[in-house]
Parts: structure tokens; C-alpha cells; sequence
């Protein structure tokens, strides 16, 4: 890998600007000082410093959030604060969320900047399981949770849609509070699910991701990195 290039992946440092620090005699290659933007490094076994610091390659990264309202899973500034705005961790910009939640809706998010793993979790091929909690504006109950349920598992043609949503599974634990599990990740689906059943969501939140269950000591806006076995298990 190029200095320069090294320098931008290691460090907040632009191109430009790591030419620069090299040009000023900041940086050092196994403790010769290097000016040339064009010197290949060996990442696995040379040493880097810039102004003594030593610098590592930063690898990939799995990490899952608490989701709170009000946040938003985008890369560009907007009217809310972004979810990368909360995690404190090197080229923090490179992670992407591993299937969006709405601005109005909390719960598990996992981010990474492995791609072909964010593939696994999200492509429907493998139909990840994904837990959400509905709170409901009207109550569902009787016979009317029980012809809910069974549309759910059937499937439901979405408003829009030309073919119905996968079965999925619905169960009630209050007359205003339903689990919904789904295997799919349409443009707002669980929140249409219901506008089909003639419902509307007044609060959504995401409790799980395959195995990978959201923590009851994880509060809203705190993140962590997930373990080997979070990973290895998509």
C-alpha cells in the first residue's frame, strides 16, 4: 500500500494533507523518516509513525446499537443527529447500518464495513429472522388478533406491492402491543403490515436480529462491538 494512501486509512488525515506531513518530515518508516507519498508499505510488518505515534490499519468492524428516537441511520447531516455521530471509534464514517430503522424507531441496529457480511444479514435469500414490538393505536382482540394472525401468515399484499409479504408471524401480548416477526426488509413494512390489518403504529421497536438479541442493559444511544459468536452466527 502507498504511504499516503496508508496515512488516510490510519489516521484523519486526507491525501493532501498526509503529502504534507510527509513533506514536513513527520512521518517515519521503521524509524527513517520518509517524504516520498509514493513509498510501499508493508502493513503486515513495516512500522509507521507519525510524529511518534505509531499507526495500524484499522479492520473490520460489528457493532450493535440501542437505537434511540430521534436519530438518524444516514450518511448525510440532517435535521436529526446520525447514528455514526454516537460511536466513538476510529473512521467511525465507514461503518454502514446493516438495515435502516426509521428516525421513529428504536431498538437493535448493527453496523459494520464488512459488506459481504452486512449481504448475509439482510438479503432475503437467507431470510434473517427480524423480532419487532408494535405498540398499536386501536386494540386488536378476538376473533379480530385471530384473522390478524392468520393473514400475517399468509401473507399480505402490500399497498403498492405486487406480491404479498413472506409469512410471518404475529403474536399479541397486549390488545395494543404485538410482537411481529418477519424475514423480509421492505420499505416500511411492518408499519404497512398493520395499515393492511387496518391499524396504524403509534411506536416501533426493533428487539432482535437472527440470534442476535438487543441487550436488556443496553440503554437507548449506548453501542458495543459484537462478540465473535454475534458474528459468526449469520
Amino acid at each position: 500500500m502507498r504511504l499516503d494512501r496508508f496515512l488516510s486509512e490510519t489516521t484523519p488525515l486526507t491525501r493532501s494533507l498526509a503529502k504534507r506531513a510527509l513533506k514536513n518530515g513527520e512521518v517515519t518508516l521503521n524509524g527513517e523518516p520518509i517524504k516520498q507519498a509514493a513509498t510501499q508499505v508493508d502493513t503486515e510488518n513495516d512500522e509507521v509513525k507519525l510524529n511518534g505515534e505509531r499507526l495500524a490499519l484499522v479492520g473490520l468492524r460489528y457493532v450493535m446499537m440501542h437505537k434511540p428516537v430521534d436519530v438518524e441511520c444516514t450518511a448525510r447531516r440532517g435535521l436529526y443527529p446520525r447514528v455514526i455521530d454516537i460511536i466513538d471509534l476510529p473512521k467511525v464514517e465507514r461503518l454502514q447500518p446493516v438495515g435502516r430503522l426509521d428516525v421513529d424507531t428504536t431498538g437493535l441496529l448493527l453496523l459494520t464495513d464488512d459488506g459481504k457480511w452486512s449481504h448475509r444479514v439482510t438479503s432475503p435469500r437467507h431470510r434473517c429472522a427480524k423480532v419487532y414490538i408494535a405498540e398499536l393505536a386501536e386494540p386488536m382482540e378476538g376473533e379480530a388478533a385471530q384473522q390478524a394472525i392468520e393473514q400475517v401468515a399468509e401473507g399480505i399484499l402490500l399497498e403498492g406491492e405486487e406480491t404479498p409479504t413472506q409469512p410471518a408471524t404475529l403474536r399479541f401480548i397486549t390488545p395494543q402491543q404485538a410482537e411481529l416477526t418477519i424475514t423480509e426488509g421492505r420499505y416500511h413494512q411492518v408499519k404497512r403490515m398493520f395499515a393492511a390489518l387496518g391499524n396504524h403504529v403509534n411506536a416501533l421497536h426493533r428487539r432482535s436480529i437472527g440470534d442476535v438479541v438487543l441487550p436488556d442493559d443496553l440503554a437507548p444511544g449506548e453501542w458495543r462491538e459484537l462478540t465473535p459468536e454475534e458474528i459468526a452466527s449469520f
